[in-house]
């Protein structure tokens, strides 16, 4: 009897003993867990993924989208998801609005065009003077032809596609021979994606008139859309989720003097020193400045800005 309890109170220990070692994180040899581990959730994205719904009329530059036709409507709402959850980019894109807006629609209204036409711009280049792998440049994205078509200095010293204002208003120039030859401000922004030679042939082979009618390839059939969903979202931001101020958007480089040059600068770092400021400011005031130097021929003149 008495080995028998014995034997219990063994087993008895030995559990005890396997118990208090599984609370306690183990054996010896066993990998310990922390008491600091993540929690299990602690990643997990606190947000709220909605379709976006069509609750209303749509128009580019005052003309009505077609939302009877169920292909243009799924079109859209494609569009507005995909840059209601471009996070990163809308946000950009909010600040920089701040900063470039109010000089895109001075010179739109000047030039007589919709105001809408300033979307396009955030569609070919997010509002940057960037450089597309086919070689188009600047905030409307101009192809070097294209550019000095409409009057715009390209050498290796000036790249006039990248001054806002003077690119603004070849786009002008380039919008209105297009709606002019395409009859509406939705073809004139289709064929200034595509280009006037290939949409003029694909109206003609398709004996279509409407963009909404046309089969244009992946990016064309998208622009439209995108530029109006580009539309919506920045214009009411918080019914996208985005909590923006226009305080919070990058200021307009509006504090400057200009300077008028007629004589070559053999240093932009000398004379951006001498005018009392930096290089750095210089080609901020002046991204058209693309060389450390800028050579004057014959009685052309330069005006080139310097932050005050």
């Amino acid at each position: 009897m008495k080995r028998l309890f014995n034997l219990y109170t063994g087993l008895l220990v030995s559990a005890l003993v396997i118990v208090g070692l599984a609370f306690s994180g183990g054996t010896e040899n066993s990998p310990q867990k922390s008491v600091n581990s993540t929690p299990k959730n602690q990643y997990r994205l606190a947000q709220v993924v909605e379709i976006p719904e069509l609750k209303k009329a749509y128009n580019f530059a005052g003309e009505p989208l077609p939302m009877d036709n169920f292909d243009v409507r799924e079109r859209l709402k494609r569009e507005l998801i995909v840059n209601s959850y471009y996070h990163s980019g809308t946000s950009q894109n909010l600040a920089k609005s701040v900063r470039f807006f109010p000089e895109i629609e001075r010179i739109l209204k000047e030039e007589s065009l919709p105001e809408d036409l300033k979307y396009l711009a955030v569609a070919e280049s997010n509002l940057s003077n960037v450089t597309s792998p086919a070689g188009a440049k600047g905030f409307w994205q101009f192809m070097e032809p294209s550019a000095q078509q409409f009057g715009l200095e390209i050498n290796s010293e000036v790249d006039e596609r990248y001054h806002l204002e003077k690119a603004t208003r070849a786009a002008c120039a380039y919008f209105r021979q297009l709606k002019n030859r395409f009859g509406s401000w939705t073809n004139a922004a289709a064929a200034y994606n595509v280009g006037p030679t290939r949409f003029a042939r694909e109206k003609e082979i398709q004996r279509m008139d409407s963009y909404y009618d046309m089969n244009l390839n992946p990016e064309t059939g998208r622009y439209l859309f995108r530029v109006v969903a580009i539309k919506e979202v920045l214009r009411h931001p918080q019914d996208f989720g985005f909590r923006f101020d226009n305080e919070e958007g990058f200021p307009p480089l509006d504090d400057y003097k200009v300077v008028k040059v007629d004589a070559s600068i053999p240093n932009l770092g000398d004379f951006a020193n001498e005018q009392g400021t930096t290089y750095r400011m210089l080609k901020l005031y002046n991204p058209w400045l693309i060389s450390h130097k800028l050579t004057v021929s014959g009685r052309k003149t330069y005006k080139i800005k310097i932050p005050g």
